[in-house]
């Protein structure tokens, strides 16, 4: 993007001619155009992610620096979206060992795992990256969609609820190219959805809470009476809306 140079300096005080308007810009000074800002490797591999164009972005990022973690944890990223979980994997590691604070890294190392259902692994990986970043919602997500997959669900709930603590928007977000991958490819997305249900209604979300009931009931989820019994979902018990979804039968996506 080109833009304008604007001079700082006070131009040196000159007559104005007679026959000349002193407002008359005709012939005044324009500013200098500078040359476009030339974008870096990463920029410009941001740019082909964003367009899905993964192996290209490869490529691009690769003319950055070999020693940068971010670079390396990028190529991990574009590896993974075209499923290549070996290359993924080598650039995550690579990245880890360029910067063993980097918490992004570890977390995307992680879901390489998570994919080949070592949940041990990835739990171990997710915990190891909250320690470097203790407050990051998307990690506690990660963690707690690994814990759901073991069915252990008790876990489950208690990081889904730290991570709506520490971003209210959390279980919103869809898709991220940046530096850090959330997991969304969870097998059970009924009950997953009644639980993100359960842990909106405990944060007092009562519209995100009843949203995540339709899902579950559309998405099959059979247990309905958990809807009637569990203390979370009682201030939502006299709402119309509650009422409506429960008599209801969803037609099963």
């Amino acid at each position: 993007m080109v833009s304008l140079a604007f001079a700082v300096g006070l131009a040196a005080f000159s007559p104005v001619p007679d026959n000349q308007n002193f407002f008359d810009t005709s012939t005044a000074v324009r500013p200098a155009t500078s040359p476009a800002r030339q974008l870096t490797p990463e920029q410009r591999g941001d740019i082909l992610m964003a367009m899905k164009h993964y192996r290209e972005a490869v490529d691009v990022y690769r003319e950055g620096p070999a020693s940068s973690a971010v670079l390396h944890n990028k190529v991990g990223i574009a590896y993974h979206q075209m499923l290549n979980m070996p290359s993924a994997r080598k650039e995550y590691e690579t990245a880890m060992k360029l910067d063993r604070d980097y918490s992004e890294a570890v977390n995307n190392l992680g879901t390489i795992y998570y994919s080949q259902k070592s949940y041990r692994h990835c739990i171990r990986l997710y915990k190891q990256a909250l320690k470097i970043a203790p407050k990051s919602a998307s990690i506690y997500s990660n963690l707690g969609t690994a814990y759901f997959a073991r069915k252990d669900y008790k876990n489950a709930t208690v990081n889904y609820q730290r991570a709506l603590e520490l971003d209210p928007e959390v279980f919103e977000h869809h898709s991220q190219y940046g530096s850090l991958l959330q997991e969304r490819s969870v097998t059970e997305r009924a009950k997953f959805h009644y639980y993100l249900a359960k842990t909106y209604a405990q944060a007092g979300q009562g519209e995100r809470a009843l949203l995540y009931i339709r899902k579950a009931l559309e998405e099959g989820f059979t247990e309905r009476k958990k809807f009637l019994e569990d203390s979370e979902f009682a201030f939502l018990r006299e709402l119309p809306e509650f009422q409506q979804l429960i008599a209801s039968e969803p037609r099963v996506l």
